[in-house]
């Protein structure tokens, strides 16, 4: 890992609530040459790496405060402890050396302290630079990327302002998607504000199951670049349209991962507003995978309402349509229409003429048939109510959702670890495996321009090429 030792720079509570039961949640952001990441683990895990350290170091110093819930400090006293844990694990050498930066995983499994503080993707990713050459935008932006680390494979995907491409990281040969993006088309069509907005919502992703990860973001003069998992089990979109529609079993596992991920955007105070088949992808083992958040709206409040007129007609709530201000309550309107299309195959007031499918969302009554269950009739209603006071969701958010008779058989803590077996395992060889991309990206050459275009790194420190327009873009993750 070279010189230096880790150190912990934060470590907050977090909540999250699911069917009722509030979880707390503990996110340590750390620091090491120079390079910053973030983790978050439950309480439980303090504890099971306390013991596992112990099986290993009989006469182990290391506490984890009990939990004491006659104290009335007792989550400032809980907080304390931990960070003293955390603190204590990274200083002392038996516990650093040994446990935590020994990369020959001689004597760590994936449970112990490399996992718990993030190190062992931290090792497998270490990269080694001409540091006069990077990117410093800010004090987040330590440790760079370039475009010329990674070996582009082939094209799979395209956007308003560029193109998606796979690739494989030349230090670890492991494969992600690239998406490339034109700074000049972005500020000509004034969308700073939104690719900037991205960035921030995939930053803050980075531990939820059915939200996509962003692993790092950098830029050229001329262009950005976000690097992301690579999600190879095809958009859902597609596998409907090969299907028809899905059973009522598939469906519901597939609006119960897609409600979480929303519920977990709303409970950080962001807006969706883009809810579509195109932007689920299903991953290897048939989960979901939430992407695309350029059209999400930051730093929403339970109080406020915004009037963007943006997202997909199909699949957009009443209020949008009328350009009235509205809230949280539009993504389950959303997700009502993708569970609707899910169980019958189309959107409920789909019409190729726009106009006439807005007076159809505006207007016209909502239409079931009988080949599903009254659960699953119910909730639709809820959802596709045309009055956003009167929609599922628009009161208590997810857990109006969670908590409906559709989702009564479902395990949500089961859910949100995975331990739920996709009804639907798409069929993928390798990491690399492209066939459930369509056919018009992947045969689609790779600019020759792409690499050339970003061997003139920014540097701040020279005032000619200094573009701040994008200060701040660039992160580091893991």
């Amino acid at each position: 890992m070279g010189a230096g030792s880790p150190e912990l720079l934060d470590l907050v509570e977090q909540t999250t609530v699911v069917q009722g039961r509030r979880h707390l949640l503990f996110a340590l952001r750390l620091k090491l040459n120079e390079r910053e990441w973030h983790v978050v683990r439950r309480f439980e895990d303090f504890r099971y790496l306390l013991d596992k350290l112990k099986e290993k170091i009989p006469d182990c110093k290391l506490k984890v405060p009990t939990k004491s819930l006659f104290d009335p400090n007792f989550h400032k006293t809980r907080l304390k402890g931990l960070t003293a844990f955390v603190i204590a694990l990274l200083e002392d050498p038996v516990y650093r050396d040994r446990y935590v930066c020994d990369s020959s995983y001689n004597i760590l499994n994936s449970d112990c302290s490399q996992q718990f503080l993030g190190l062992d993707q931290l090792i497998s990713q270490e990269l080694t630079f001409d540091d006069s050459s990077l990117i410093n935008l800010g004090e987040s932006e330590s440790r760079r990327v370039r475009i010329q680390d990674f070996n582009l494979i082939k094209t799979i995907g395209k956007g308003n302002f560029g193109q998606v491409f796979l690739a494989r990281l030349k230090a670890t040969d492991q494969v992600f998607a690239i998406k490339v993006l034109s700074k000049e088309q972005i500020k000509r069509r004034q969308e700073v504000r939104h690719v900037m907005s991205e960035r921030n919502v995939l930053v803050r992703s980075l531990q939820h199951p059915f939200l996509c990860k962003l692993r790092f973001s950098f830029q050229s003069d001329t262009k950005l670049y976000f690097v992301l998992d690579y999600v190879n089990g095809g958009e859902l979109y597609k596998h409907i349209q090969q299907e028809r529609c899905f059973s009522e079993g598939r469906s519901r596992f597939y609006a119960a991962e897609i409600a979480c991920a929303l519920g977990y955007l709303h409970s950080e105070n962001i807006i969706y507003r883009d809810l579509k088949p195109e932007n689920i992808l299903l991953d290897n083992q048939g989960h979901v995978v939430l992407t695309d958040f350029g059209l999400c709206k930051e730093n929403f409040s339970t109080t406020d309402k915004t009037d963007s007129f943006c997202g997909t007609p199909e699949y957009m709530a009443p209020e949008v349509v009328r350009r009235e201000g509205y809230d949280f309550a539009v993504d389950w309107w959303s997700l009502g229409v993708m569970l609707y299309e899910m169980l019958f195959g189309l959107p409920p007031f789909y019409h190729k003429v726009r106009e006439r499918m807005y007076t159809a969302i505006l207007r016209e009554p909502l239409r079931l048939c009988d080949t599903i269950s009254l659960a699953a009739q119910n909730i639709l209603t809820g959802l596709l109510q045309k009055s956003r006071s009167n929609r599922l969701g628009s009161m208590n958010d997810f857990e109006e959702v969670s908590t409906h008779a559709f989702f009564r058989t479902m395990d949500w803590d089961a859910l949100l670890a995975r331990r739920i077996p996709a009804p639907f395992v798409p069929l993928v060889d390798s990491q690399a495996d492209t066939r459930h991309v369509a056919s018009e990206f992947t045969r689609q050459p790779i600019p020759d321009s792409l690499v050339s275009s970003a061997t003139r790194v920014v540097n701040t420190s020279n005032p000619v090429s200094t573009d701040d327009t994008f200060k701040g873009f660039t992160y580091t993750g893991l």
